[in-house]
């Protein structure tokens, strides 16, 4: 990290997680007169202790209190939803030095298929089946444990079939589930040219998270959900970033409410009017809020503006056409 200094970029960013990299942004940024920049993902130290990774109050006050420090020390701060950049005010971040960048997704790579997913005859699921599908990381603050919860109660339904893909510690627990259970099917991380695709497999998305976690981050899978022109069924609090997101686009149940969660699955699974009507607005939303090229013209303008200039170059690959 020291040796960037001597090229002296006008930036140095920093996206977090992780936080514990602020004291090598900062010395650089100082080296080279360089403006800090810190990108949030999720607050990671927030997290940490609301998931209950540390339980010392002493220890989360002086967390906090090297958090603030250094946050204060950053020039601009940006996150990915509009309650995280209100959560920054409240860790001492003044409204001019934080801003909004949020997930964006390429709409023109994630899109609604005109024919049924090729996973679907891959996985030999029926053509009549509904199929909830899980697509992510599969770690602690994902929640998942609802999700094998649920799958359980519709063990008696061969229609309604659950799809799990991904890493991490919580799969194998997912994968012991899918052993002899006949609506339960669990894959691997799959490579990137087949995102749509599997996407597409979904009649449902499913976006499970633990409770305390709300508005401490914004999963970044939501995007790739929304574009495929699917119905969401997530768990959040009401009026909860998420949720808003949400309204008409799928169902927002209470977290850890398995019963709630059934019942969402079972709802959208008997109306495929329903399905259908709020995967378009999901779709709708991914384009107009969502959109890679949008985005990243809007954040490159953040940029500039905070280096000092006032025109935004136009760049290759953020053509202002599609």
């Amino acid at each position: 990290m020291l040796l960037q200094a001597f090229w002296k970029p006008d930036i140095v960013l920093l996206i977090e997680p992780t936080f514990f990299g602020s004291p090598h942004v900062l010395s650089v940024a100082a080296l080279c007169g360089g403006i800090a920049w810190l990108h949030i993902q999720d607050f990671e130290v927030d997290v940490a202790f609301q998931l209950g990774d540390f339980s010392s109050s002493y220890l989360r006050r002086q967390a906090q209190t090297v958090e603030r420090l250094l946050l204060r020390r950053f020039n601009r701060v940006s996150a990915i939803s509009e309650r995280m950049v209100e959560r920054l005010a409240a860790k001492g971040i003044a409204h001019d030095r934080s801003s909004l960048f949020p997930n964006w997704v390429d709409t023109s790579t994630i899109y609604p298929l005109p024919a049924p997913s090729a996973f679907r005859k891959q996985l030999g699921i029926a053509e009549h089946a509904i199929v909830a599908l899980y697509s992510g990381n599969m770690g602690l603050k994902q929640g998942l444990q609802l999700l094998g919860d649920v799958a359980r109660e519709f063990a008696g339904r061969l229609d309604v079939q659950f799809v799990f893909c991904g890493d991490g510690p919580y799969r194998d627990v997912l994968a012991r589930l899918a052993n002899g259970a006949g609506n339960v099917t669990v894959l691997r991380l799959q490579p990137s040219e087949k995102l749509n695709e599997l996407l597409n497999l979904a009649d449902i998305h499913l976006l499970p998270q633990v409770a305390n976690a709300a508005d401490l981050v914004m999963p970044s899978k939501l995007t790739g959900m929304m574009a495929s022109g699917r119905p969401v069924i997530a768990t959040a609090h009401a009026g909860s970033q998420l949720s808003e997101v949400l309204r008409g686009r799928g169902i927002v149940t209470p977290p850890e409410d398995v019963n709630q969660f059934v019942s969402a699955v079972s709802c959208l699974a008997a109306d495929a009017e329903q399905r259908h009507k709020m995967g378009e607005n999901a779709r709708k939303y991914a384009v107009e809020h969502m959109d890679r090229d949008q985005i990243l013209r809007q954040f490159e303008a953040s940029l500039m503006q905070a280096c000092g200039h006032s025109s935004l170059p136009i760049h290759e690959g953020l053509s202002a056409t599609r």
